[in-house]
């Protein structure tokens, strides 16, 4: 079912509830628009990162993450019962 739309003062639109809903967007959702060479506009939701978190999605960060996934699917980890025991382990490689 096709939907349409009226371009209002200043280029304005409005997308409908339903479409909304369809979509998963809530007020203050940040969208990004690319206009294909055929002149087709697109809308794609965006989710922009906490400037605090940004650390996490570094290249750096995430081959860590990778290194540290690689060690736990191939069993190259310990696990501890307790910190008690995690600081004797430690405490044994000085």
């Amino acid at each position: 079912m096709a939907t349409f739309l009226q371009i209002r003062t200043n280029g304005q639109i409005t997308l409908p509830a339903s479409i909304r809903r369809r979509a998963n967007l809530k007020e203050g959702d940040i969208l990004e628009v690319v206009v294909d060479q055929d002149g087709v506009i697109h809308l794609i939701p965006q989710t922009f990162v906490d400037r605090s978190q940004a650390y996490f999605w570094t290249k750096r960060w995430q081959q860590g993450e990778e290194e540290a996934e690689a060690d736990l699917q191939t069993g190259r980890h310990k696990d501890f019962d307790n910190v008690e025991d995690l600081l004797s382990e430690l405490d044994e490689d000085e």
